[in-house]
């Protein structure tokens, strides 16, 4: 594997599952294979679980680590023929090739504005580094795509499912803030590659891009769509079609234990407390929360080692 920005970079995503499932039974079977390797992350925005399941994930392979919070260091300019006269003292051009050669790897974190709907579907940092990196590159979540969170979901619930085809319900839930669909995107657009019973429940106004939701069933009663669901994933996203904006905070949609009952609790982490969640939900035995987080690091190990072993 050269690069993993997308989902579709996997050629077999149940292998790979499989895989990662091997890999957490034995994480340290392949140290020898990152030695003199270096993994450089990169940060645009912060992060607890990414970085510190990344760097785990890096150093079980026997990899070097190099941490660089871009914000904080410089301001980067992407814009192609500009006049850097303001507050931009390099460009992605330079950057990109000179971090490719203190890196083996690159992995980078960069949100969306979410105020241009077209620029961050450009996935402009994303693919500036993809563009000029002369190394492979790592999605450790862009403005519309979070494929490693969505792998490590996929392999939680490989490792709790109690039938072949279990019903699995991204359901919206209620936050302050306007959120990135980029969880809720890359979620969707792995569990269409397994088999499983998708469908999504969200108020109206919150429809994520059909280019990606395609033909999965979608609801507008909560309650409904999780009747005798196995899993059901909570995350809040802002609205897609007016753009970053958030249209309601309806506690309605909050999951409680009344509507989750025995189904399997699943959340990306950091969850807010009784607002997307409350916490009979997220303290009872059907939360895999934690497992969820744990699997962050093989989702991120089984990726590393595709890549190193090409390399």
């Amino acid at each position: 594997m050269k690069k993993y920005t997308t989902i579709s970079d996997l050629t077999n995503i149940p292998e790979t599952i499989q895989e990662a499932i091997q890999l957490k039974k034995n994480p340290f079977l392949h140290k020898d294979l990152g030695i003199n390797k270096t993994l450089i992350m990169l940060f645009f925005n912060a992060s607890l679980r990414t970085r510190l399941s990344t760097e785990k994930a890096a150093k079980n392979l026997g990899m070097d680590v190099m941490i660089l919070n871009v914000t904080d260091a410089w301001n980067l300019e992407f814009t192609e023929g500009t006049v850097m006269n303001l507050d931009s003292s390099e460009h992605v051009k330079e950057a990109a090739q000179v971090i490719s050669q203190y890196a083996d790897i690159i992995a980078l974190r960069a949100f969306p504005s979410l105020k241009s709907k077209e620029k961050d579907n450009s996935e402009w940092i994303l693919n500036s580094f993809l563009k000029h990196a002369t190394v492979p590159v790592v999605n450790m979540e862009s403005a519309t795509m979070h494929p490693l969170q969505a792998l490590a979901d996929a392999i939680t619930i490989e490792e709790l499912k109690r039938k072949q085809k279990p019903k699995v319900v991204l359901s919206w839930a209620p936050h302050p803030k306007a959120l990135p669909q980029a969880v809720a995107n890359s979620f969707v657009e792995m569990m269409q590659q397994l088999d499983v019973d998708l469908s999504i429940t969200h108020p109206k106004g919150y429809e994520l891009n059909s280019e990606i939701t395609k033909k999965t069933p979608v609801y507008h009663d909560q309650k409904a769509a999780l009747e005798n669901a196995d899993f059901v994933y909570a995350k809040n996203w802002s609205s897609y079609e007016s753009y970053g904006e958030v249209l309601l905070q309806d506690s309605n949609w909050m999951l409680t234990k009344d509507k989750v009952k025995n189904t399997k609790f699943m959340h990306c982490l950091p969850v807010r407390r009784n607002v997307v969640v409350e916490d009979a939900v997220l303290d009872s035995e059907n939360s895999v929360v934690i497992q969820q987080a744990e699997n962050r690091v093989y989702s991120a190990q089984v990726v590393l080692k595709k890549i190193l072993e090409k390399l």
